[in-house]
């Protein structure tokens, strides 16, 4: 099965398709990338980083591929640091996406309730309209009060309401609450809330680790349901072993160590 996976490169500190790619290799999928900017660190905590736009390369690399006859299974974006990235991705999934294939957005945009540096309101609209076309989006706390057009914060399963008719599967990460961090989704048409225990601190990478994990899952033929259990005990997991051995949280989350766990629980046939 071939995936397409459409985000950014941050060169040190694990998030992207740093932990992307990885992930979905190690699950037995074709991982392909399209680069959306090349960064020599991620965003979070680091400073003097460098940053290389690489929208104008982005259609030469879809000409070649439209020569070479690529169709892809799924297509799974991340970060896109404009408008027009955005308007790139509806020409994969109209081009390059199979028949029946699987479109999974993370509406990269912000986290603790602002916007991320050089975002505004007309591109949350128009990753309002690309989350539409889309079979999943798998938004943060603060990303579900964005799209919504909502106030920061709110509660899960209000968020769901609002979000249901720009999506049908919204699945809403880092939802904080009584000691356990939520994952808010719509499981077999109802509202459905899974839960792990919450770990003080921010954890770069973690949406990055989640959204990957459950698209693994989804691809490998479990239940929504499943997928998002599973991605987010692998994820917490992940947490958990960072805050005993990472001193410094901005360069990522171990996932290489929790990988071998989470593709048993993945392969089980249980």
């Amino acid at each position: 099965m071939r995936v397409l996976a459409v985000n950014d490169v941050s060169c040190v500190g694990k998030c992207s398709l740093c932990v992307t790619l990885p992930i979905l290799s190690a699950a037995g999928l074709t991982c392909d990338v399209l680069p959306t900017a090349l960064l020599s660190t991620h965003t979070g905590g680091f400073d003097g980083y460098t940053f290389l736009d690489l929208t104008d390369e982005m259609p030469a690399v879809l000409a070649h591929w439209k020569t070479l006859g690529l169709k892809f299974d799924c297509i799974y974006t991340g970060y896109l640091g404009n408008e027009k990235q955005m308007d790139v991705v509806r020409t994969l999934k109209r081009e390059f996406l199979k028949d029946g294939g699987l479109f999974l957005v993370d509406p990269v945009m912000g986290d603790d309730g602002k916007l991320y540096a050089g975002f505004n309101p007309s591109f949350v609209q128009k990753m309002r309209e690309l989350c539409k076309d889309a079979d999943y989006v798998l938004p943060n706390l603060t990303e579900a009060c964005l799209l919504a057009n909502l106030p920061y914060p709110q509660q899960g399963n209000a968020l769901l309401d609002a979000l249901r008719p720009i999506n049908p599967h919204p699945i809403v990460t880092g939802v904080s609450e009584n000691g356990e961090m939520a994952v808010y989704y719509t499981g077999s048409n109802r509202k459905a809330r899974y839960a792990t225990p919450t770990q003080e601190g921010f954890f770069c990478g973690a949406g990055d680790v989640f959204a990957s994990a459950f698209l693994a899952c989804l691809l490998s033929g479990k239940t929504e349901n499943d997928a998002v259990a599973l991605a987010a005990d692998f994820t917490t997991a992940c947490i958990e072993r960072s805050a005993r051995e990472v001193p410094d949280k901005r360069y990522g989350l171990p996932f290489e160590k929790e990988l071998f766990p989470f593709l048993e629980k993945l392969h089980s046939k249980k």
